[in-house]
């Protein structure tokens, strides 16, 4: 019986080779994991396309919330297509209304567009907005999302496993719900024994001290994260173990 899938999320090519050698089975794609993630760079994009295993790319133009204008969707749907011209695998969406709901009408667009391109999709933690999980999960189904990620609407998925349990309940089959945020090894098994996941989402990294003149600039962000080879395989261990 194969191992639960674990997708880490990478913004340089140091950790897509990290979450490689450790034992991912799926990348999401980003640059500036900082902001929680933006669309990554052309020449990433590119670097990523040789990889062993599926690239999903991140599909967010700017920092801040989900509330997409008509311009934002306009380049969202660039990037989409650039992500295909690249060879990915997927694109990793999300789009809110101002009260926290799915815009289904954006996403509407742009999970077409990536059908077009037989892109796989998955909806990001835009999700953990919502209002109501059950008719977020049926309004993801009912665009043809392959996944949901999400914390469980809190800041760690340990604090939102009731919320993962009733989407994972919710979903029926139809598509999987993917536990992110917090994940490690001391974690996953709680989670586990009340959402029976078989996707699971983390970043495995470690925190960089950046120089200070560059903070005190405003060119960087006082820490950037990276993948760690040897977290990624802790992971991996405590996942297989699951299924043992």
């Amino acid at each position: 019986m194969p191992g639960p899938v674990l997708e880490i999320c990478v913004a340089d090519n140091p950790s897509l080779e990290a979450a490689i050698t450790g034992g991912a089975n799926r990348i999401e794609l980003c640059s500036a994991l900082e902001l929680g993630g933006l669309t990554p760079t052309p020449g990433l994009l590119r670097v990523a396309a040789s990889s062993p295993i599926p690239v999903y790319a991140m599909v967010r133009p700017r920092s801040g919330d989900f509330v997409f204008s008509e311009a934002d969707r306009a380049v969202m749907l660039a990037e989409i297509d650039a992500i295909a011209e690249a060879g990915l695998a997927g694109v990793v969406l999300g789009a809110s209304l101002p009260d926290g709901s799915l815009d289904t009408e954006t996403l509407g667009h742009l999970a077409e567009r990536a059908r077009a391109h037989q892109l796989g999709t998955t909806l990001h933690r835009a999700f953990d907005l919502v209002p109501d999980i059950a008719e977020a999960v049926e309004a993801a189904s009912a665009l043809g999302f392959e996944r949901i990620l999400t914390s469980g609407r809190a800041a760690r998925a340990i604090d939102g496993v009731g919320d993962i349990a009733l989407a994972h309940q919710c979903a029926q089959g139809r598509l999987a719900i993917m536990a992110g945020s917090g994940i490690a090894p001391d974690v996953v098994r709680a989670i586990r024994s009340r959402a029976p996941l078989d996707e699971w989402h983390a970043s495995c990294g470690t925190s960089q001290p950046q120089s200070a003149a560059a903070v005190s600039l405003g060119f960087t962000a006082p820490e950037r994260r990276s993948t760690e080879v040897e977290s990624v395989k802790a992971l991996r261990r405590a996942l297989d173990a699951l299924v043992r």
